[in-house]
């Protein structure tokens, strides 16, 4: 029989059987990302063999960019708050502090424990730093009018620090080609922290206001077909993706505002923001199902075995001391109790936004001994990023809102 039509099938059977046994899965301490690893790892080299793409990193840099627009777009829509730093103040401590200190502490330990030069060191520390928007709907706003302080935090840290960890790759890429500072310091400010990021927020701004302005307009004089409607959100992201990148802007920071800017022109138009995000969620979770399952295939288990100890030393300071440690600093003087704290600490997801940055450099020319470390060390975190929270997700988030009753209730 044709391979490909085995991979159709194999696929079409994936697809129906998570989604009959939805309810089921929803109640285990499993995630979907899991299950659909376990499928990739089936599918690849040590299974049946039917995934082959271990050495296609710019195939893998380009759905995993694909995916994370899709991501950080739904993470703007699901935003619920105004535009206050009042409002914001958790998102602010989450970004402003924690991620840099997650990129610092990661940094320092591959330099000082593991030998490592400060370049590697600080790309690495910026591939891991971001939480992951994709593979945390467990733990992120489960729909638009959850006010809970815990799943907004982490639905708009996984929104924002996959593009605010740009410049911190850029810095780790700009070190390993040149360790004079001199040479390029002042460029990186100006070009890649400063203009890159105003540029990503007002091309979200002004493209969606000009999209949702059109739309309108024309509404008025023919009314778009109702099948139809809801492509407005995804040629929107293609829109402010691609122009911001034209001008030099961080793209994933442009359709995260631009998913923001659609939901608050929407508001008072409940259904088209609903009709939009659950589109999207769909697109989003069809893409997480092929990316995920590509991670799987690609694990092989040489190089696994040679960086494991490194990976592990990583992952345990990383899961058990680096993220908790670093978000207790982030939120001292803050009104979290103990329960939200410990939670915060602990989901800090990794997925396919590190993978993203990780092929992102790969694809700038990093080659040999360094780039195989970083990769198999991404990927080895990942994974167990993706086993480790999302085994614990389910079984945490349900105490995590018992005690939210509890609290209520006295």
């Amino acid at each position: 029989m044709d391979a490909y039509i085995l991979k159709l099938l194999v696929l079409g059977l994936l697809l129906l059987s998570v989604t009959l046994t939805s309810g089921w899965i929803s109640r285990l301490p499993l995630s979907y990302a899991l299950i659909y690893l376990v499928v990739g790892i089936v599918l690849g080299p040590y299974g049946v063999g039917w995934v082959e793409l271990q050495t296609n990193a710019r195939f893998l840099e380009k759905l995993s960019e694909f995916v994370v627009i899709v991501s950080v777009f739904n993470c703007g829509l699901k935003m619920n708050r105004p535009l206050q730093f009042s409002a914001w103040r958790t998102t602010a401590r989450l970004i402003g502090f924690l991620m840099p200190i997650s990129i610092f502490a990661i940094a320092v330990s591959c330099h000082w424990l593991l030998g490592w030069d400060w370049g590697a060191a600080i790309l690495l520390g910026a591939i891991l730093a971001p939480t992951d928007p994709v593979l945390a709907s467990e733990v992120q706003l489960a729909h638009v009018e959850d006010k809970d302080d815990l799943r907004f935090g982490l639905t708009s840290e996984g929104g924002l620090n996959d593009s605010l960890a740009f410049p911190f790759v850029y810095f780790g890429l700009f070190l390993l080609k040149d360790n004079n500072l001199n040479n390029w310091f002042k460029q990186w400010v100006a070009i890649d922290l400063l203009w890159a990021i105003a540029a990503g927020i007002a091309m979200g701004v002004i493209v969606a206001r000009i999209v949702v302005w059109i739309e309108r307009q024309l509404q008025r004089r023919q009314p778009v077909d109702d099948l139809m409607e809801d492509f407005i959100a995804l040629s929107l992201i293609l829109l402010v993706y691609s122009l911001t990148e034209l001008v030099n802007g961080y793209g994933f920071l442009a359709v995260f505002v631009a998913g923001y800017t659609l939901q608050s022109r929407y508001y008072r138009e409940q259904d088209k923001r609903l009709a939009q995000l659950a589109f999207i969620t769909q697109i989003e979770k069809l893409l997480e199902v092929g990316t995920i399952v590509l991670l799987g295939s690609l694990l092989l288990l040489d190089p696994i075995a040679k960086y494991a100890p490194q990976a592990l030393m990583i992952a345990g300071l990383l899961f058990l001391v680096i993220r908790p440690a670093g978000l207790w600093l982030s939120t001292i003087g803050s009104r979290f109790l103990m329960p939200t704290r410990l939670l915060f600490g602990w989901f800090g997801l990794r997925g396919i936004g590190s993978i993203y940055y990780l092929t992102y450099a790969l694809g700038k020319g990093i080659t040999g001994e360094i780039a195989d470390r970083l990769t198999w060390i991404t990927l080895i975190v990942v994974v167990l990023s993706i086993v480790i929270h999302g085994i614990s997700a389910t079984p945490l988030m349900k105490w995590y809102e018992g005690q939210a009753k509890t609290k209520s209730a006295s």
